[in-house]
């Protein structure tokens, strides 16, 4: 099947199946997808025209609402970050966008800075996995105890029973304001800088809006290493700030394509809800299957998603 847009062929079964198998897995640990599709989409398919970020971002768009949707029925979205997020992302989402087309339609040289950035971002959490009492005891104990309780579950009910009926703990939030957002998570507390979080939300927007990989899909990581939250509370908020900066990214990259004629700005609609398809589905498993995993297994994965997609640019700056 050939795709206009983006100039590709590609059988129309590949899309959704990659992008199912991609997303359960990156969802639970709050990142879209979207981060390893680019990649995939740029090196497998040979779609390097810069509508490639805003098809990107379409996926997003299809495929996330069936994630926060889960992790809101659980009681796990912690709305005020959220909020904060996309407050912070948004704007970062706009410059990235018109840096994509004005500045880096061959954005070989970003990469290298990204995959800097990604990379040790990868490397410090995976520092932080060796050590025997890393990442604090709190947010330690409110993991560990979390994940007891769910084996605790599943080894009374049965499927049909835990599927949907699972009492689990729930986000409390105590105090938000211009300074502080702070909230509980089985019974633990966690207090973090109102301002750090929307300035660092800032700059992962602007990163996501270049790559089309959204404003929240690189922040969970940065919740986890950096502010000591919970892997188990940050996935629904990053997911939601991928969202809703994806919808600004896709319909800016849309509206400032006439400026381009000559170039692929506006995305392939049909190749982005093939990937958001499979993706959907992929995100409302992960969502749901999040809890039954270890919080130390989601980090792992988390580093290894980073890592690898930091390597991966190396490479392709390099010509490897």
């Amino acid at each position: 099947m050939f795709f206009h847009t983006a100039g590709i062929e590609v059988a129309p079964w590949i899309p959704p199946l990659v992008a199912f198998v991609i997303s359960f897995f990156t969802s639970m640990a709050g990142v879209s997808g979207a981060f390893l599709l680019l990649p995939f989409q740029m090196s497998f398919l040979g779609y390097t025209n810069p509508s490639v970020s805003a098809t990107n971002q379409l996926f997003n768009i299809v495929a996330i609402p069936s994630g926060v949707y889960r992790y809101w029925r659980e009681g796990r979205m912690v709305w005020p970050l959220t909020w904060v997020v996309i407050a912070g992302t948004l704007p970062g989402v706009f410059i990235g966008a018109v840096v994509r087309v004005a500045y880096l339609p061959d954005p070989k040289n970003f990469k290298l800075f990204a995959s800097a950035v990604l990379l040790y971002i990868g490397l410090k959490m995976s520092r932080d996995l060796l050590k025997k009492n890393s990442g604090g005891a709190g947010k330690a104990d409110s993991e560990r105890r979390f994940q007891e309780m769910v084996r605790r579950h599943r080894s009374k009910t049965d499927d049909s029973e835990r599927s949907d009926h699972t009492p689990l703990p729930v986000v409390k939030v105590t105090h938000f304001n211009l300074k502080r957002l702070g909230y509980t998570f089985y019974d633990e507390r966690f207090d973090v800088s109102f301002w750090g979080i929307c300035t660092l939300s800032f700059i992962v927007g602007i990163v996501g809006g270049i790559y089309g990989i959204g404003g929240g899909s690189i922040i969970a990581p940065f919740f986890v290493t950096f502010f000591g939250l919970p892997v188990y509370t940050v996935a629904g908020a990053a997911l939601m700030g991928t969202f809703v900066t994806s919808v600004a990214g896709v319909a800016f990259y849309q509206a400032i394509a006439p400026l381009y004629p000559n170039m692929s700005v506006a995305p392939d609609w049909l190749l982005g809800v093939l990937f958001g398809a499979g993706g959907m589905a992929g995100m409302y498993l992960g969502a749901r299957c999040q809890k039954f995993v270890p919080a130390k297994g989601i980090k792992w994965m988390l580093a290894g998603i980073l890592v690898f997609t930091a390597l991966k640019y190396v490479a392709a700056f390099f010509g490897w």
